[in-house]
């Protein structure tokens, strides 16, 4: 193997750009953790189905209307589940992008 090639960056490997590395790596593990925990709603078929997840794009809950299983049209429930869990993971997307967007260069 050949040898590799480390560009000559000033200031690069100095302990105050090391210290700013780790406080940055810090506030990055720490957005984590509270993106793991806030969480955001969505809601399709105007409240029939209500899904909360949370920033780290876990699903805590999914609930359905009674009414919508009375009606036993599976079609529409599969069409109502598919736009609420979608609008849950764009808010959980936007709230990940909120959080950590600020801390990325």
């Amino acid at each position: 193997m050949g040898k590799q090639h480390r560009p000559n960056i000033p200031g690069a490997g100095s302990p105050g750009m090391m210290a700013q590395l780790a406080r940055l790596q810090e506030e990055m593990q720490r957005a984590q953790r509270e993106l793991e925990e806030e969480t955001v709603t969505a809601t399709s078929g105007g409240g029939a189905i209500t899904i909360v997840i949370t920033g780290g794009q876990q699903v805590r809950s999914v609930k359905i209307s009674p009414e919508v299983l009375q009606q036993a049209d599976p079609d529409l429930l599969g069409d109502m589940l598919t736009a609420a869990f979608n609008q849950a993971v764009k808010a959980s997307k936007d709230l990940a992008q909120q959080k950590l967007g600020p801390l990325m260069p």
